[in-house]
């Protein structure tokens, strides 16, 4: 059954990464085009450089979406660490000044699947917190609709261990920005797959979002006895999607689980991830003839998590959510 637009609150359209399906993810340029596109929130992953600054990017090893590889003077910065039992050789953020930072430039993470991203390499910057606050008020003010920031943050016990504790900064910046208190310049949620991280959280009063891998360590959060434990400290969850709508044995999209019944009636919001509109990763049964590349029909995909029940959806394309939650919501009749 269709939802009735004048009833329920509007499906949020989430930009993950920003437009990250149209320009290389976490950079201005991503952000800016995912709220023209017609999202709500700008999504980023929050890391620390080594004087505490908060930065923009997938995670705390940078060599894989900044040029910080093919500058000399960076090499000796090349190391292993450990974040969450694995070791990972790279270049981490955590070892670089912001203004060091402020030198490298974004590349594309996933070329092989987005070579029109690729292209622009080279070109963007890397954004602080700071920044993204200060685009989203001004789009805000510029499009006459609100557009919120839903900031995460990444691996936070990591960063703890290392001294440098995300939750301090990004509760000033957010204080700062007058996006903290019974008013907030534009909606903000606050998301982590670490409780311990929403918790230091929820002294900001914002809705706190708890996320979900597939992994077996959250599987008991899926139940109903589970989510009424993440509920006493989130406001809402973000499942991997297959939490709502798994796929078959061969590919295809199945049928819905209870999860959303289950954390609507714990009195939680559900906001599931990541939609993607290429054949690459669709389910099998949705994808076009075409390249791995090419657009497959991402419409029937939406479509069922609508049906589904879902509060919001993480898009790499804004658009494609955008026009797709309108048909969705306010379908016009055929001629």
């Amino acid at each position: 059954m269709r939802r009735n637009k004048k009833t329920e609150l509007p499906i949020k359209i989430i930009s993950h990464r920003g437009a990250s399906g149209h320009r290389p993810e976490h950079t201005l340029a991503s952000y800016e085009l995912g709220a023209r596109h017609g999202g709500d929130f700008i999504e980023m992953d929050l890391v620390a450089t080594k004087d505490g600054q908060l930065i923009c990017r997938h995670e705390q090893e940078i060599g894989e979406t900044t040029d910080v590889a093919d500058r000399p003077e960076f090499a000796d910065r090349r190391t292993t660490r450990t974040i969450d039992g694995r070791e990972v050789e790279g270049f981490y953020a955590q070892d670089f000044t912001l203004a060091e930072i402020k030198t490298l430039r974004a590349r594309e993470r996933m070329a092989e699947v987005r070579p029109e991203n690729a292209v622009m390499d080279g070109t963007y910057e890397i954004p602080t917190l700071r920044e993204v606050i200060e685009l989203a008020l001004s789009l805000t003010e510029e499009l006459g609709r609100p557009i919120g920031i839903y900031p995460e943050t990444k691996h936070p016990a990591h960063h703890v261990a290392q001294g440098l504790d995300l939750e301090p900064p990004l509760i000033a910046a957010l204080r700062e920005a007058g996006l903290v208190g019974e008013e907030p310049k534009v909606p903000v949620f606050l998301q982590s797959f670490e409780s311990e991280s929403l918790r230091k959280l929820a002294e900001t009063g914002l809705p706190l979002v708890y996320l979900m891998g597939t992994e077996d360590e959250w599987l008991h959060y899926t139940t109903p006895d589970g989510l009424a434990e993440v509920a006493a400290f989130a406001h809402a969850i973000g499942p991997h999607k297959s939490l709502v709508i798994p796929t078959n044995e061969d590919g295809s999209l199945g049928e819905p689980t209870d999860l959303v019944k289950d954390a609507h009636e714990a009195g939680l919001v559900v906001h599931p991830y990541t939609f993607r509109s290429e054949n690459h990763f669709l389910p099998t049964d949705l994808r076009s003839d075409g390249d791995p590349k090419d657009y497959g029909g991402f419409a029937a995909e939406y479509e069922a998590f609508f049906d589904a029940g879902v509060d919001g959806v993480f898009s790499d394309f804004s658009r494609h959510a955008f026009l797709c939650r309108e048909h969705y919501l306010d379908p016009q009749p055929e001629k």
